[in-house]
């Protein structure tokens, strides 16, 4: 076998074991949300995260890449938060009288469809990759509310000391029109 065979063989080996380790962490992920295990996900998340989900418009051909989603910082949008407002959701909830979660809702979230967009690379400062996700968030509330979201997600992953954590995550929700009757859960 020559260097070059084995230095690429050795690159597909990396690749696997990277798109493994990210498809475990988002499953972690979501078994913390679904047991809500809340500040045991606010620690997968990192201190400078921003965690933004547009709103999606109906556009005419065309002009979906210019005017589909609202902006970051411009417009109004269902999530534009950082760490110090998701820890406050989170503390809310916990609190026993959120109006919109007492009694909690019962959530499941799946994953797919994992990619991991950009490979590692060696700099300064810590390793980032960009990987993307599509999900299907289900949620029942007391006896008969239910409420299906589906989407895609794509998030800056960090590496730190303590593992894989969320740098960024931009949400896009399949809907323009949001039928549930709050919007509690996180993605």
């Amino acid at each position: 076998m020559s260097q070059s065979s084995s230095n690429q063989r050795s690159d597909a080996i990396e690749a696997l074991l990277l798109q493994r380790e990210i498809e475990a962490f988002y499953y972690q992920e979501a078994e913390l949300l679904d047991e809500r295990r809340f500040e045991e996900w606010l620690d997968m998340l990192a201190e400078d995260i921003i965690y933004f989900m547009p709103l999606r418009r109906n556009v005419k051909y065309g002009e979906h890449a210019a005017s589909e989603n609202t902006r970051q910082g411009l417009d109004a949008a269902w999530f534009d938060e950082g760490k110090h407002t998701l820890t406050q959701r989170v503390a809310q909830i916990a609190t026993g009288i959120h109006w919109a979660e007492e009694p909690l809702s019962r959530v499941r979230h799946l994953v797919t469809n994992v990619q991991v967009e950009q490979r590692p690379h060696n700099t300064d400062g810590p390793m980032e990759i960009e990987a993307k996700s599509r999900f299907l968030v289900y949620r029942n509330r007391i006896n008969d509310e239910t409420d299906i979201f589906v989407g895609k997600r794509t998030d800056l992953l960090r590496h730190q000391d303590s593992g894989w954590v969320v740098a960024k995550r931009v949400i896009l929700l399949d809907q323009s029109t949001l039928l549930a009757k709050n919007l509690t859960v996180f993605f």
